[in-house]
């Protein structure tokens, strides 16, 4: 949901079409930095009277940000957008803050990933000792350079940062379809998710972005669809809404959409209608 005229007004967007979980960006996704919240801000989104009836609001980090980056200038700008994103998402009291682990641009995905690491450290060692914001890794269709498109890749960084209680994972349809993973048929789609449990484990997954793709499995191209009109077609859909281990982890559409949502109310009518099909 857009944040424009303040991060209050995300909820009265997302509440006028009945959604229960959220996904803002805390500042202008394509800009490095901006100017701190106000406190006058901070309070019209968490004593908002609709915030109650959102069970679930995280973030999404800005498109810029590449922690594997090796400009150091860029990876410079990266760590310090990084840093006051989490600040911002921990005033709002969010969970968590997603973000795609980064790109090595040539430098390779051992020495990226082992820049990846290195960045993590460095953030979570500046901020504050009492912010609660965790960093949700999410799942990337491997474009270009990207790291992430591999569970293991996820499972690497976790498993060698400093703090790995502070990491958990998002997972992105559109991108695990895209990096290769079959999401053809019900069975398909539980051997996936049988897949990331065991390399990263389920107990890391804290949100879903429901996502069809508009291109084929395997193309490493990231492009989204609106629910039901791309290559993953229904069944991985129908799976993952009716599974119980899912139940209570929130799922966000990024799907095209207008201003006036109309996309977003048919996706979700779309979702909540596999609920009760048949298989």
């Amino acid at each position: 949901m857009s944040i424009g005229g303040g991060a209050h007004m995300a909820i009265e967007r997302a509440r006028s079409i009945k959604c229960t979980a959220m996904q803002i960006f805390v500042k202008n996704n394509m800009q490095w930095f901006a100017r701190s919240l106000e406190q006058g801000e901070i309070s019209a989104f968490l004593e908002h009277a609709q915030r109650a009836e959102l069970h679930s609001v995280f973030a999404h980090a800005n498109y810029l940000i590449n922690l594997a980056a090796t400009n150091p200038q860029f990876h410079a700008n990266s760590l310090r957008s990084l840093s006051e994103e989490l600040v911002r998402a921990d005033q709002l009291e969010l969970p968590f803050l997603v973000l795609h682990p980064g790109a090595h641009l040539g430098a390779g995905e051992e020495a990226g990933l082992d820049r990846i690491i290195e960045s993590i450290d460095r953030v979570f060692a500046g901020l504050p000792k009492k912010a609660k914001t965790r960093l949700a890794l999410e799942t990337t269709a491997g474009q270009g350079s990207c790291l992430g498109h591999r569970f293991e890749h996820l499972a690497h960084i976790i498993e060698n940062v400093r703090e790995p209680e502070r990491l958990c994972v998002c997972l992105d349809t559109a991108h695990v379809f895209a990096a290769g993973y079959d999401l053809a048929t019900d069975k398909l789609t539980k051997r996936m998710f049988a897949e990331f449990d065991r390399i990263v484990g389920l107990d890391r997954l804290v949100a879903l972005h429901l996502n069809d793709s508009k291109t084929a499995r395997g193309s490493r191209v990231d492009r989204h669809e609106n629910i039901g009109k791309g290559q993953i077609g229904l069944e991985a859909f129908r799976c993952i809404m009716r599974d119980r281990r899912f139940r209570e982890i929130p799922k966000v559409l990024e799907t095209p959409k207008g201003k006036e949502l109309k996309e977003d109310v048919v996706n979700m009518r779309t979702l909540r209608g596999l609920l009760a099909s048949p298989s």
